[in-house]
Parts: structure tokens; sequence; C-alpha cells
């Protein structure tokens, strides 16, 4: 009986060795929609780390805004030998094919900060209706009423009409009381800043420049939208929303012409995504990540296991928690600002 139990528990060890074996060495692929926004960097940087200390291999590729390149990217990846995937979507239905053989070939795929509507993909972000409701709340103390523009995100991103969603939970009210009038409404291709400057221009001619709020999506619509409303000699007394904590919208809320960019720290969001991938690629099952949820909340209502981080309102009275975070040195945060900020004394 002993010569089984010590068997039976050889056995268990080198199947724990094994276990041990299989979560290292991983290669997890990363398709990006658009390496070129600031943040981005900062969310590789984060999944790079993580990686990095599990003895995982990290590699990448760049779509460049384009769904058919993404396709053939995330296709690349899984030829290169990727055992999971986290894919930040440019397109979830153009990219579907490649989910689906991804799927077929037992390879996880963590769709990251943006939705890919399939259950065979795991789903991280943040609460994005909530940010949308942040980003209308810190408008609307600003501006109660008046003549409001909605710069939102792109139609091809699922979150676009999250935040618009949560926007409009906290504005409904005032719009059916009719306080507040939408007198502009446009999504953004590709989430490009000059699009949102191009779509804020077309709304100011048509209203006169008789603009009283603008409720942009994330910090690049919004700095888009900043630099219409500067030709026109408005930058600074219509509050401007954003998301993302770029350092340059940073700025722009220190200098006073954003009000508020909503914080998603990404640095955590990269390093959750990349553990998770790890996890489901090592063989856990997405009811075993810790924090996940239930989710069914897509356009198409398809069941989904996720997890959602929380996000924060940063605006000038707390513009001092970014900085000491060290999510943006105080000069960057503070460059060109003369008024009274207190972060920035």
């Amino acid at each position: 009986m002993k010569s089984v139990l010590k068997l039976m528990a050889g056995a268990a060890i080198i199947a724990s060795m094994h276990s041990a074996a299989i979560a290292k060495d991983l290669v997890v692929g990363v398709s990006w929609s658009n390496f070129q926004e600031e943040r981005w960097k900062t969310d590789e940087a984060a999944i790079k780390a993580a990686l990095e200390a599990s003895g995982d291999k990290y590699i990448s590729a760049d779509a460049q805004s384009s769904a058919a390149k993404q396709l053939t990217d995330i296709e690349a990846l899984i030829a290169q030998g990727a055992n999971a995937l986290i894919v930040l979507a440019q397109d979830s239905d153009a990219i579907a094919p490649a989910i689906e053989k991804a799927a077929a070939e037992g390879i996880p795929v963590v769709g990251y900060d943006r939705l890919i509507e399939n259950p065979a993909a795991f789903y991280i972000t943040f609460d994005n209706k909530e940010v949308g409701r942040m980003q209308a709340r810190e408008v609307f103390k600003v501006k109660p009423e008046g003549n409001y523009v909605f710069i939102k995100g792109s139609s091809a991103d699922p979150n676009a009409d999250f935040l618009f969603s949560g926007q409009m939970e906290v504005l409904k009210e005032a719009v059916d009381a009719g306080k507040i009038k939408n007198v502009g409404e446009a999504y953004t291709d590709g989430w490009k800043p000059e699009n949102a400057q191009k779509n804020m221009e077309q709304f100011l001619t048509a209203n006169d420049n008789k603009v009283d709020a603008v409720v942009a999506s994330n910090d690049g619509t919004a700095g888009g939208a900043v630099a219409a409303l500067d030709a026109q000699g408005l930058a600074g007394s219509v509050p401007v929303s954003g998301q993302d904590a770029d350092k340059a919208a940073l700025n722009r809320v220190a200098l006073g012409t954003q009000t508020v960019s909503v914080w998603k720290d990404s640095r955590e969001l990269g390093k959750r995504a990349a553990e998770i991938a790890a996890e489901l690629a090592s063989g856990k099952k997405m009811e075993e990540i810790v924090g996940v949820a239930a989710f069914n909340g897509g356009p198409k209502g398809v069941a989904m296991q996720s997890v959602f981080l929380a996000p924060l309102p940063i605006t000038k009275d707390n513009l001092n928690v970014v900085i000491d975070a060290g999510w943006i040195s105080k000069d960057e945060a503070c460059q060109g600002v003369k008024g009274d900020v207190a972060a920035c004394k």
C-alpha cells in the first residue's frame, strides 16, 4: 500500500511539475487595431512586463486601423505559434473568421477593451457605460442646459454605443425637459482626431458657433473637438469630455480647454489581460478567472465571460491623483498652466 501511495505521490508531483511547465514559455500574440494612439503604448508595456514576469513570450502586430489587415494579422500570429491571443478589435464583425479559426484550434482569445461578441472570446475592459456616465456628469455640472454636441467613437466599435448609452442615461431627463438640445451627433470613423475635428467644424458651422457643450467619447476625439473650438476662439469656454488620460488631454484639463478625462489605468488592464491570456492558455476555464462576471450586454446579446475594471474621472480638482500615481509627471500635466490649479502649484 505504501508503494502505491508513493507512486501516486510521485505521479502527482510529476503532474504538478508539468502544470507549472505549461504555464511557462507560452507565446501570447497581441493584435493592435491602431497602435499609433498614445495609450496603447502604455498598455503594451504592461502586457510585456506581465508576460516577462511569468516567463512567457510576447509577439504582436499593428493593423493600422484596417480591419482587413487585422484579419490577416491574427492569422499570422496563430501561424507564428501563439498559444493565446489578445485582440484590440478594429471591427469585431470583420475579424470574426479569425476568431473562429483560433477557437477551432483551441487558442483562447481575450477581447481587449473592445467587445468581440463571441462566446469563445473572453472580454476584459473598463465599465464603458459608467465611463459615459462620468463624461456626461462632469460636462453637465458645467453646462446644465444649452446646445450639446456628441462626438461619438467609431461605429465599428461597440464601445462607442456603450459610451453614448451611459451619456444619455445622465442627460435624458434634461433632454426630455428641453433644457439640453442635441444640435449635433456623429460617429468618428476609426476614432481618428482629424475626423472628430471635421465633424466638430461642421457642427459649429451648422449652429453659427452656438455650441455650449461637447460630449466627446475619448481623448483623441476630444483633441479634435478642442482644435475646432480653438479655431473659433471657443476653447476653454465650452466644456469638453474625454477618456484615457492621455498626457495631452491631462494637460488640456490643467489648461482648462478640456473638462474631464476619465482615467482607465491601462497598466492594470494590460497586466490583467496578459495574466488571463496565460491562464486560459494553461487550461484554466473562463469561469475560473478571478473576478469573472457574466455579460450579455452587447448588441447581439451573446453570453460572455468578462472582467470589468473601475474607471475614475480626472478633472482640475483631482489632477494630483494621476500625478501621484506616476501616470504623468507634474511638468507634463502642468506645462503652460498659469491659472489656479492646485496640482500645479
